[in-house]
């Protein structure tokens, strides 16, 4: 690879990282943004993914903060205000692993969490990128 050649790579490494980098402050301006009741559960389960599957990638995904690999979302948080709903949901897209069998749960709705909690979602994760 000539001179050029690295340069281009680099700068085409550092512009993804860039556009990756945005991506995460706009999640974390959309967490900023919420009622502090769902702002409190949007940024725990920002750090328990961010800390479970570094790769995954934060973007917004339809206005909610949203995790990606290979560009597509695995899962997101979504603010019980958004849909005027009781809860906050973590949601899984089909592209995480989490089959078992003929029906399995694609969603959790989270009121608080609790350090088991915690521990619960990560391990989800960890699965879902199978």
């Amino acid at each position: 690879m000539t001179e050029g050649e690295q340069k281009k790579a680099a700068s085409r490494r550092g512009s993804r990282a860039e556009k990756e980098a945005a991506a995460e402050r706009d999640v974390l301006a959309k967490i900023a943004e919420m009622p502090e009741a769902d702002r409190v559960l949007a940024e725990r389960t920002h750090a328990i993914v961010k800390t479970a599957v570094p790769d995954l990638t934060p973007k917004l995904w339809y206005g909610m903060p949203a995790y990606t690999r290979d560009g597509k979302a695995l899962c997101h948080f979504q603010s019980a205000q958004k849909f005027k709903s009781r809860y906050a949901t973590l949601g899984f897209s089909d592209q995480a692993a989490l089959d078992d069998g003929a029906m399995w749960p694609a969603s959790y709705a989270l009121k608080e969490l609790t350090a088991a909690d915690e521990e619960r979602i990560g391990a989800l994760v960890r699965k879902a990128v199978g």
